[in-house]
């Protein structure tokens, strides 16, 4: 596996990843229209022109995984971390989310993820993530938002 920027030319197979990524999430929450499902490649376009994409590829040079994120006032806002589904679990999704702190090096990072996504939380508590808020989105969703802060000393 490599991980390495994702160019405007992956953004169709980034989001067919996603749609298939996000299909457990769905389930979870008993909506099949949560918003990464119903995201168009419009909408991704106009996140690519403000933000940076990793991809994650095999030796075929297909797209096993992503992760996004932007930056605003010294933070940089990590969203829809994705991996192949049937590759969960293998250390691709925590590879992901440390090389895009690494390639885009900020005082403060954070991320959200629904309250039910027990494996999401675990991962992001895993490598230093820690939950700052809880916000209730309706219809039984309650988003829990993370943050890092690499310069102060995280827990153990």
């Amino acid at each position: 596996m490599q991980i390495i920027k994702a160019n405007y030319n992956d953004l169709q197979e980034i989001l067919d990843l996603q749609y298939l990524a996000y299909q457990s999430e769905a389930k979870l929450y008993n909506n099949p229209n949560i918003p990464p499902l119903t995201q168009t490649l419009k909408d991704l376009e106009t996140e690519f022109e403000i933000g940076v994409f990793l991809k994650a590829i095999n030796e075929d040079g297909a797209i096993i995984g992503s992760v996004r994120g932007y930056s605003d006032n010294g933070t940089l806002y990590i969203g829809k971390l994705i991996v192949r589904p049937d590759l969960q679990g293998q250390g691709i999704g925590t590879a992901l989310l440390r090389e895009i702190e690494r390639v885009c090096p900020h005082n403060r990072y954070e991320l959200f993820t629904g309250t039910k996504s027990v494996r999401n939380i675990k991962l992001y508590e895993r490598i230093g993530y820690l939950k700052f808020k809880e916000e209730d989105m309706g219809h039984g969703v309650i988003f829990i938002y993370l943050c890092k802060n690499p310069l102060l000393p995280q827990r153990l």
